[in-house]
């Protein structure tokens, strides 16, 4: 036996070799007819192979098996190394994912080659998936796509092929307002406290969070490693998998990394891996967005623990919404301050005896660690095993050596909850952000986002047209203004403004554009009202006298058509004109015109200017359905006869009443003859008309009042409200029981009226069955049975027809009504009573004039769908916004162009996104809604306001350094609005104030224009006697804050970034 070297194994080919040799003569034939010739002298004594064919195929078979293994055990080897070093990865997955990029170029990329998100959590909260709908509609409203992202082929191909767009996702991003300087008006950042990167990532946290989701992440030997996967980590997961398939119980670690939980969270659906599919996808797409910037990932994987920190959902809260990010986390669910847990982290980890506060500290933010995998379960319900499963962490993690013993120890001695504050949602200041909340409430309507929550939260920059630092400083003014002592200072004290109520429930409302060659620019829009309401534009508001100034304006624009009409008329045609006796407008025009025949239109309109009026309140008018008076603001105008553009000046209330009685009575009687045919043939076929007009008008606001009087009640409750101030009699109650309940047996009648007859008699049975049959609805008409019963008829048959039909709606009962409105109005057909009717057609006549005053209102910019048909009206009456009345100043300074009004210039989605797109905002079309002489001439007369008249106050209060003035023009108004209830002889029975305000709608240069109101709601402002004066004034203090944006060459910080409208 020879020996063998130990440690060396023996050569396995040879050896099989040298057996096969010894063993071969047993096994040859023998060869008697051919001996075997003698051996020669040196020749081998072992066999040949040639001679042994079956054992060559059995040395080859052996051969590959061996060759196999090698291969087997050199892939092993490599498959090792790749694992360990991530090689062959990084060239491949770098190189790929290098060609795959974007940039943003100028226009619009075509659609078929944009990929957008399809809904997962990251894309949808950012507003990336939403990102067609949201171009669509911004396209549809005069937005045009400037510039957008083109992707390469090589990411719209990867996009395709099911991976997520490979880029380097933001962590933190919200919403962003600019001003027209570029400045930040408003910003929203969510997650609001976020790790700025690693170095500020205390490293106690750091350790513990790998140890727990991803061990082998940041191990520095290896700098080429792929962080979409930890080989020990997914090698583990699978074997439990596979004991769970074979039936071992128990809960299969998780085999995903940072890196593809992120991946998992931000872009599968419903933020969960739903099948292998879904984590091949993961762990592909973690690839390529790790291997995009080269292949050493180092750095890429140090990113990955602060995106991941930063980042990771932890369920959401009543008031806070989702929480994201352990920042947002540590204040949302134990209510720490962000900065000193991180301080307490950095701490405990050099402390040899952690305080109770540092272990609390760290036993908090290792809890969220911890409850990513369940965070609704684990944070949301108080009663879950979060504390007892973060102990066992604590002790898994001390075995390690990742934290010390000492802090383990002071760490389980605590409780999650030990120091820990429910805390409070932050309330929001909307004096300051009332700019920006104008902005956003657009920007919902724009997007089609349903909730500020869902705005805030998306990758959009927005640049508006605001100043932000004049708003700023606009707002600090009328916040300080609540304050008596610097209202005082301010000289908001005295008559006509601040005398009597506190300041402090005064809101002040101030709105500035600025005139531009195709729209206008909103520059400064805020009030004090801390509250979301926006008064400048939310409310209806009476407004007083600035109802003169659109009186005014529809006044000369008559007289603009009518010198248009006339004026190309020679004496001869002129003196043709037939023209009601009415229609004092046109009987005007035509005898000037005849007067002065080369008159031009800035001639006539100064003339129409200077027509006179009587101020005397003396004389009562037939307006609004019913006979009216009104008064002068100052005594001493009553026996006046003043010119339109004194009336104007000084705001004389009966000259704008009478001239409004003509404007109205224009439009009434434009048609030559018409009131004289009308009112005078009783036989004109359109009376009829409008009568039966008037009966249907009048008979709705009955029903109006009735149904809102009696719906919902039960049959029992609505019959004793009927009868509730009725003095019964027999003939009365049998009128009102066969009307409401017209079906009811004699029986019934009988109970109601021994139920509600007062008198103790019996009423005979045969006079009950005689009331009973004479008052029945086949007997008598409507109309008499409500004469009767004292009842007017329609409320009658409010009342049984709701007892009929319990559930009607409002406009159920109008339809069905319409019958019975014109049956109880017959007796307004007699002939026998004209003067009714024509009081009746009148007023229709007059409502018909309102309708086009309102058209012509409407083209201005006025914001409600009617005006009330009474000569109220140039008082106020109608209502109106500030917001609309600086649009009327608008279109004056704009030589009578309505130009559209813009608010925000342009909107940037998805910054350094492959989904990146810039819109600017274009310029719509301008209206011609006045002839440019008619602008001038209202300029005019309202600059005369400031001069002479109301608005003194702020005369010469703009100027610029040089001391040039800047010319101000404008409008006052004071509005006192009262619910007044008045009885059947005209004596007022019950005065409640509702509100009062004081407006000045102004221009400044015929370059900046507004309004400014003071407004005062509810019982208080029975205390508050201030006039126009009070806005005046505060104009005028707050000139100094404005004239930095009107004279900016005198301010050099200002004029270093003067005002742009894009991004």
């Amino acid at each position: 036996m020879s020996r063998r070297t130990p440690g060396r194994q023996p050569n396995t080919y040879l050896h099989a070799v040298r057996s096969l040799g010894r063993k071969a003569p047993q096994h040859m034939p023998s060869q008697a007819s051919a001996p075997v010739p003698p051996r020669a002298s040196g020749a081998s004594a072992g066999p040949t192979l040639a001679k042994a064919p079956f054992n060559r195929r059995r040395t080859v078979v052996i051969f590959l098996l061996l060759v196999l293994l090698a291969l087997v055990v050199a892939v092993a080897q490599f498959a090792w190394q790749e694992m360990r070093t991530s090689q062959w990865q990084a060239k491949y997955f770098s190189e790929w994912a290098g060609r795959m990029g974007f940039a943003l170029q100028p226009g619009a990329t075509p659609e078929a080659a944009v990929r957008y998100p399809v809904d997962s959590p990251y894309d949808q909260r950012l507003g990336y998936s939403n990102l067609p709908d949201f171009l669509e509609r911004l396209q549809s409203r005069e937005f045009q796509i400037t510039s957008q992202a083109r992707m390469t082929p090589a990411m719209v191909e990867g996009i395709d092929q099911g991976l997520f767009a490979p880029y380097r996702e933001k962590t933190q991003m919200g919403l962003s307002v600019l001003d027209c300087r570029k400045q930040p008006l408003f910003a929203a950042r969510f997650p609001e406290r976020v790790y700025p990167g690693f170095a500020q990532v205390p490293s106690l946290l750091a350790n513990s969070l790998l140890f727990v989701e991803n061990r082998e992440l940041l191990d520095p030997r290896y700098p080429l490693r792929n962080p979409a996967v930890e080989w020990t980590r997914l090698g583990k997961a699978l074997l439990e998998h596979v004991y769970q398939v074979f039936g071992s119980e128990g809960r299969t670690p998780g085999g995903s990394t940072l890196a593809t939980q992120i991946e998992k969270y931000r872009h599968s659906p419903d933020g969960r891996t739903a099948s292998m599919e879904d984590k091949l996808r993961q762990m592909a797409s973690a690839a390529a967005r790790a291997y995009q910037p080269g292949q050493d990932t180092t750095a890429v994987r140090h990113q990955l623990v602060v995106d991941y920190l930063n980042t990771v959902p932890l369920a959401a809260r009543p008031g806070f919404g989702e929480v994201n990010g352990m920042g947002d986390g540590l204040w949302v669910w134990y209510g720490q301050d962000f900065a000193q847990v991180n301080a307490l982290l950095q701490a405990a980890a050099q402390a040899a005896q952690p305080t109770p506060e540092q272990a609390l500290a760290y036993k908090q933010a290792l809890s969220l660690v911890i409850a990513q995998r369940r965070p609704s379960y684990y944070l949301a319900d108080r009663d879950s095993d979060l504390e007892p499963l973060t102990d066992s962490h604590l002790r898994v993690l001390a075995g390690q050596g990742v934290i010390s013993d000492a802090l383990r120890d002071a760490a389980l001695a605590v409780r999650l909850t030990d120091g820990s504050r429910a805390p409070t949602p932050p309330a929001p200041s909307f004096v300051t952000r009332k700019a920006s909340t104008a902005m956003r409430s657009q920007l919902l309507g724009l997007l089609g986002v349903p909730t500020f929550y869902s705005l805030d939260r998306l990758d959009l920059g927005v640049a508006s047209t605001l100043d932000g630092q004049t708003q700023e400083a606009v707002t600090a003014v009328l916040r300080q203004l609540r304050e008596a002592d610097v209202a005082q200072a301010a000289g908001l004290q005295g008559k006509g403004m601040l005398g009597n109520g506190d300041p402090a429930q005064v809101v002040y409302s101030f709105t500035l554009l600025e005139r531009g060659a195709q729209t206008n620019y909103l520059r400064v829009q805020t009030d004090n009202f801390d509250q979301p309401l926006d008064i400048n534009a939310g409310i209806k508001l009476d407004l007083g006298s600035t109802a003169k100034l659109r009186t005014l304006v529809t006044y000369l624009d008559i007289m603009a058509s009518l010198h248009q009409r006339y004026s190309a008329m020679d004496a001869a045609e002129r003196h043709k004109v037939v023209l009601d006796p009415k229609d004092k407008l046109s009987r005007w025009v035509v005898d000037y015109l005849g007067s002065n025949p080369s008159a031009d239109l800035t001639t006539l309109l100064q003339a129409a200017l200077d027509r006179k009026y009587s101020a005397s309140p003396e004389e009562n008018f037939y307006t609004g359905g019913g006979m009216h008076t009104f008064s002068n603001f100052k005594r001493e105008d009553n026996g006046r006869t003043l010119s339109v553009r004194e009336g104007l000046r000084h705001s004389v209330n009966l000259v704008f009443v009478r001239l409004l009685r003509d404007v109205v009575h224009h439009y009434m009687f434009q048609v030559p003859g018409s009131s004289a045919t009308l009112l005078q043939d009783t036989r004109d076929p359109r009376r009829a008309e409008y009568l039966s007009r008037f009966a249907d008008r009048e008979g709705r606001e009955f029903i109006n009042r009735f149904v809102t009087k009696y719906q919902g009640k039960t049959p029992e409750q609505a019959q004793e409200l009927l009868l509730h101030n009725l003095r019964p009699t027999p003939a009365r109650l049998a009128s009102i029981f066969r009307t409401i309940a017209p079906d009811a047996s004699l029986q019934q009648w009988g109970s109601f009226l021994k139920e509600n007859l007062p008198d103790a008699r019996e009423t005979p049975t045969e006079r009950v069955a005689s009331l009973y049959t004479q008052y029945g609805p086949d007997k008598m008409s409507l109309a008499d049975r409500g004469y009767i019963a004292r009842v007017h008829p329609l409320e009658l048959w409010v009342v049984g027809y709701l007892r009929s039909h319990p559930g009607a709606s409002l406009s159920q009962v109008v339809a069905d009504s319409a019958a019975e409105r014109q049956a109880v109005y017959q007796w307004l057909l007699g002939t026998n009573l004209k003067h009714a009717q024509d009081k009746r057609i009148l007023s229709l006549l007059e409502v018909e004039g309102f309708l086009e005053i309102h058209r012509q209102w409407k083209r201005m910019g006025y914001p409600f769908g009617s005006l009330v048909p009474s000569y109220a009206t140039a008082l106020g009456a109608s209502a109106d916004r500030p917001a609309a009345l600086a649009e009327l100043m608008g279109v004056l300074v704009n030589g009578g162009q309505r130009k559209p009004t813009e608010r925000i210039a342009a909107l940037h989605f998805a910054p350094a996104t492959p989904y990146e797109t810039v819109l600017q905002h274009q310029n719509g079309a301008s209206e011609q809604v006045l002839v440019p002489e008619v602008a001038q001439a209202v300029l005019a007369a309202v600059r005369d306001v400031v001069d002479e008249g109301t608005a003194r106050r702020v005369k010469g209060a703009f100027q610029r350094a040089d001391g040039s003035v800047l010319p101000v023009g404008g409008k006052t108004g004071t509005g006192d609005h009262r619910f007044e209830v008045y009885g059947a002889q005209g004596q007022l029975v019950d005065s409640r104030v509702v509100s009062r305000s004081a407006t000045f709608v102004f221009n400044i240069d015929q370059r900046y224009f507004g309004s400014i109101t003071a407004y005062v709601y509810g019982p208080q402002a029975a205390d508050y006697d201030f006039t126009s004066a009070l806005p005046v004034q505060l104009l005028k203090v707050l000139s100094p804050s404005l004239m930095p944006l009107m004279d900016p060459a005198a301010y050099p910080a200002t004029a270093a970034q003067a005002c742009g409208n894009s991004f």
